[in-house]
């Protein structure tokens, strides 16, 4: 069950996801002026790409924060019984973190893919 903090930050990056979304539908021109030094020529195809590169960035930054939120919460309880655990739990919550890094790594080669 997520708390209500969790929801809170859910929705904070849904809406900022949304705003990032409409400002780019709303930028065409832009788009076009970046055109000739890309090897795309198409604006709706550079507006798809950054969609593609913001979502993969967000829901992989939101998968990972709930990842670590729930690993990083477990760990807690296992490291007040046995404090020996401790490099086991630092990677297990580096193994959650690198969701991000992840989505992180994939938005790059779309950006780079588009020029």
């Amino acid at each position: 069950m997520m708390r209500s903090s969790a929801w809170f930050w859910l929705a904070v990056v849904s809406v900022l996801s949304i705003v990032c979304t409409v400002l780019l539908w709303g930028t065409p021109a832009l788009a076009a002026d970046a055109a000739p030094a890309t090897l795309v020529n198409d604006p709706s195809v550079l507006r798809w790409g950054y969609v593609a590169a913001a979502a993969a960035t967000s829901i992989s930054s939101v998968a990972a924060a709930l990842a670590v939120a729930r690993v990083g919460s477990a760990s807690v309880g296992a490291l007040a019984e046995k404090p020996e655990l401790f490099g086991r739990v630092l990677v297990l919550v580096g193994l959650a973190e690198g969701i991000a890094i992840y989505g992180l790594i994939v938005s790059i080669l779309i950006l780079n893919k588009l020029g």
